[in-house]
């Protein structure tokens, strides 16, 4: 997991001061400074990651955060793009949030991060080539349980699941195959890349399903379904039930 800290440090004033470092960003031109400058807290200043038995990172901070080499461009990109890192806290549960840097000083900060060691490329799915009924089925069977089959997140224990709706298709890939926080990660013999295709699919529809026929209730599933099944039936049953005390009372 690329674990960060909010709270950063350049190089120089980690070198020359003891002092807690000043909060914020750092920017800088070149992939390294912005890796020294954010991650390097948390994840070694050489990727090597934090273990948390108290050995400090960057500006003496104590963080903790998993090695880096070897995640590839793949990780970082993942979790770059969805805000998930910097994280103000290495021990909570990273959400979607803004994004800190620019959309250079992002392909700098991935290419740094992958040159730390070989790792996998960011992927590059083709849902097109997909099937829609196979991906329902695979997500049914892979994915529906924490994320409900209409991918509107949920909550397991100790963790929330999110909602897909504002999940990429190169996102859905990468999640995937990393497993981001306590979520599995499937590898190409347990979900290959062209069953990924029809999983992506299958998201990508339910993002903005066919309701023909049918009322949506919002897609939030069977909670709103059973409460308005039983309003209505309850109230046809309660009408049915004065209609024949009427009829009979007579």
């Amino acid at each position: 997991m690329l674990a960060v800290l909010l709270l950063v440090v350049t190089a120089g004033s980690a070198a020359g001061s003891t002092g807690p470092p000043p909060a914020g960003i750092v920017h800088s031109s070149t992939g390294a400074g912005l890796y020294a400058g954010n991650c390097a807290s948390c994840h070694g200043p050489t990727g090597e990651g934090i273990d948390g038995n108290g050995r400090p990172g960057a500006g003496d901070i104590i963080g903790e955060g998993p090695s880096l080499r070897g995640v590839g461009a793949q990780a970082a990109d993942f979790y770059l793009r969805t805000g998930y890192m910097p994280l103000r806290n290495p021990h909570t549960q990273p959400a979607r949030s803004p994004i800190l840097f620019s959309p250079h000083e992002l392909e700098l900060l991935i290419a740094y991060v992958a040159s730390l060691a070989k790792g996998p490329p960011i992927p590059t799915p083709q849902p097109d080539r997909g099937n829609l009924a196979s991906g329902l089925q695979l997500f049914t069977q892979h994915c529906a349980g924490c994320h409900q089959v209409v991918a509107a997140g949920g909550v397991v224990t100790g963790a929330r699941v999110p909602p897909l709706a504002q999940a990429t298709n190169r996102q859905i890939a990468e999640a995937v195959r990393i497993g981001p926080y306590v979520m599995p990660h499937f590898s190409q013999q347990a979900i290959s890349d062209r069953q990924l295709d029809s999983i992506i699919r299958y998201v990508d529809y339910a993002k903005h399903p066919d309701d023909r026929g049918g009322w949506a209730l919002g897609h939030v599933g069977p909670i709103p379904e059973g409460m308005v099944a039983w309003l209505i039936a309850g109230s046809a049953l309660v009408g049915t039930c004065l209609l024949i005390g009427r009829r009979f009372g007579r």
